[in-house]
């Protein structure tokens, strides 16, 4: 069983003896857990730099549970001016959080109430610290390209005015996932060329293509490896890696009904509940 963060008065007796990185993650996790979100983690465990913003993620994921592979938010200019970030940082896909196409989507507990057309990576090798690899080296460690549906949120009130620190430390805005079908001959495919549509209820909502994603999807999973090394973090085979949105997010609400087109490579659907 998950730890729960228990609340007596004004004192969290859970805290106790905790380090600020522990003390930081058990905020987020009952923010989480609760629904109940959060205008800042106190200053005494805010973290300072990504070092220990990431120290603060690896807690968060001991308290949620296992995970199956890492995000990469903020990769289009617009996403990143939109939060105030400098650039795209990554957060753990959570095992509890993935679907299957087909599978309906809980709607209440997402409080930024978005979807983003997504491309994905499956690794088929590990990919470890201690070398940098370059760009046809991680290419050739993956196994598969997919279709996705991203659903991020946040346990802030205001994630726009988080900051870099706050947000990775939460995951990087991390929720849930819809896993699509695989892209035969995607190796041969000019990805930053490939249009995406995005439907909410039949209608279009967006349009946009891979070039969105710091120019090619496939850039964007090289930059992954390179800053999760930064970290220490391995890439280990079998993990997904979604690269960001390809078009601008659309609304869900439930009863929502959002498809992701993505031309002759297909689409991904998700109905929410």
């Amino acid at each position: 069983m998950l730890p729960t963060v228990r609340t007596v008065g004004n004192t969290h007796e859970y805290f106790r003896g905790m380090n600020s990185e522990d003390r930081a993650a058990a905020l987020l996790w009952e923010a989480w857990q609760s629904g109940q979100r959060i205008k800042a983690l106190p200053e005494d465990v805010r973290p300072s730099g990504a070092a220990q913003a990431m120290a603060v993620q690896d807690r968060l994921a001991a308290l949620v549970g296992p995970h199956y592979g890492w995000k990469i938010a903020a990769t289009t200019p617009l996403g990143q001016a939109h939060i105030g970030v400098d650039g795209p940082f990554p957060g753990r896909l959570f095992t509890r959080f993935r679907h299957d196409e087909g599978e309906p989507v809980p709607a209440d507990s997402l409080t930024m109430a978005v979807a983003e057309a997504e491309f994905a990576f499956r690794m088929r090798e590990d990919l470890l610290p201690g070398k940098e690899y370059s760009l046809g080296e991680v290419l050739d460690a993956v196994d598969s390209m997919f279709l996705a549906l991203e659903m991020p949120d946040s346990r802030y009130f205001d994630y726009v005015t988080a900051g870099f620190e706050q947000l990775l430390a939460d995951a990087a805005c991390s929720s849930r996932f819809v896993v699509g079908r695989d892209v035969p001959g995607w190796r041969d495919i000019d990805l930053p060329s490939q249009e995406v549509v995005l439907r909410l209820d039949g209608a279009e909502f967006a349009r946009g293509t891979g070039a969105q994603v710091l120019g090619d999807p496939r850039v964007a999973l090289h930059w992954l490896v390179g800053d999760l090394h930064g970290y220490g973090h391995p890439l280990r085979a079998g993990d997904v890696v979604t690269t960001g949105t390809a078009t601008k997010p659309c609304p869900t609400a439930p009863g929502a009904h959002v498809v992701a087109d993505f031309g002759d490579l297909g689409s991904v659907e998700a109905r929410f509940v």
